[in-house]
């Protein structure tokens, strides 16, 4: 050994070392197993990634609350990108990780979780936006695989509930690589044709593998963008999809869309008779107060002459009633033809649409009010309404 050699000092090897590994090897993608664990206080993760042979210490500054989220643990599967280096304290190489990922499944879900980000930072899930979901439609669109167990168990509560209701099935693969496109497809369609009122979106439960088309964002811009309201029905109660979160409306189950997309029968029918008896009890006290008023008419000297005219509107008021109670008791099934004819009924109680049964009406064109009584100065100057014209006339 020469005197003159140079001696190096520890940190001079290690600082070479470190410049010498970090110059070697670009930054790569390395899979291991999680161990030793270490989320520190600071916000730095500390663990070691090893497989059945070796293992690697690694650091990811910044990266604790990254793997709290990821739910990294001892033994978890991970995937990290980053670069080789040597922490000069210990003189121990290690590995700097820039990302990472849960392996297998843990890769579906960090996809799952990032779309899931950008979907939601561009307003897709907002509440604001969600389309109201028809309380009767009259045509349903599923898109679904029509050979699985989903659309029986919907067409099954659709058809003992409400078999008259029109469904309209878009066949689509509801698994493998082409399902979201099918699936994605069929809204488009039911969009194009505008032929249903809502849009059900269902298959069956699976593993996060079997449900992951509804987890493709070309499904999800589908929905985003469906001008008719989309119910989404996948997977189990404790299954959750992007389409969950796009769709006006997720509901757990298939089964569960159909008793939510028709209703409950029994409740229309309560609710028809509840109206039938409403509607009912408000006409008869109409035609009450109606006889009252035409009775306390009677009395007036200007109805003394036509007495048989006055016989005649009671007549007709108590058929009038007769009709109406007979009517409520087809209300349920008839509402809409029952609104019609009481409409029409109270119309022709109208004053002014009695002049189509010969009556005429006189005014003071002065003040324009009806004139009600036979004492008016001689000379007045009146307007009498006929049904077909009016006609000038002066009192004597």
């Amino acid at each position: 050994m020469q005197q003159n050699e140079p001696v190096w000092s520890v940190s001079a090897v290690n600082r070479a070392l470190r410049e010498t590994i970090e110059g070697a090897f670009m930054p790569f993608w390395m899979g291991g197993e999680a161990g030793s664990v270490t989320l520190h206080r600071s916000g730095h993760a500390y663990l070691q990634i090893k497989d059945d042979k070796s293992q690697i210490r690694a650091c990811y500054f910044g990266g604790a609350a990254e793997c709290r989220k990821l739910g990294i643990d001892n033994g978890s599967l991970v995937e990290v990108w980053g670069n080789l280096s040597v922490y000069e304290v210990r003189g121990e190489y290690q590995f700097n990780i820039k990302k990472i990922r849960l392996a297998g499944i843990g890769a579906l879900q960090q996809r799952f979780e990032e779309l899931k980000r950008k979907l939601e930072a561009e307003g897709l899930f907002d509440p604001a936006v969600k389309k109201p979901i028809p309380l009767l439609p009259r045509s349903i669109g599923v898109v679904s695989s029509p050979t699985g167990a989903a659309i029986r168990d919907f067409l099954q509560i659709i058809n003992r509930r409400f078999p008259d209701v029109n469904i309209k099935i878009f066949p689509a693969l509801v698994q493998g690589a082409q399902a979201s496109r099918q699936v994605a497809a069929g809204v488009d369609f039911f969009n194009r044709t505008r032929n249903v009122d809502v849009i059900v979106v269902t298959r069956g439960g699976g593993s996060m593998e079997d449900l992951w088309p509804f987890n493709e964002e070309i499904l999800a811009r589908a929905i985003a963008r469906s001008n008719i309201p989309v119910i989404s029905a996948v997977g189990h109660e404790i299954d959750f999809t992007i389409c969950d979160f796009v769709a006006d409306l997720r509901v757990p189950t298939p089964s569960a869309a159909a008793e939510l997309v028709i209703g409950r029968r029994e409740e229309f029918i309560t609710r028809l008779e509840r109206a039938a008896k409403d509607l009912s009890a408000v006409l008869k006290l109409r035609i009450s107060k109606l006889r009252n008023a035409v009775e306390r008419l009677s009395g007036s000297p200007v109805f003394h002459e036509p007495r048989r005219l006055l016989d005649v509107k009671r007549q007709y008021l108590d058929e009038l009633d007769m009709r109406m109670s007979h009517a409520a008791q087809n209300f349920k099934n008839q509402l809409e033809h029952r609104l019609e004819r009481a409409a029409n009924a109270l119309n022709t109680l109208n004053p002014r649409s009695q002049l189509e049964r010969g009556y005429v009406m006189a005014f003071d064109p002065a003040s324009g009010k009806v004139v009600t009584s036979s004492k008016v100065a001689a000379g007045t100057e009146l307007e009498l309404h006929f049904a077909d014209g009016k006609l000038k006339v002066e009192t004597k």
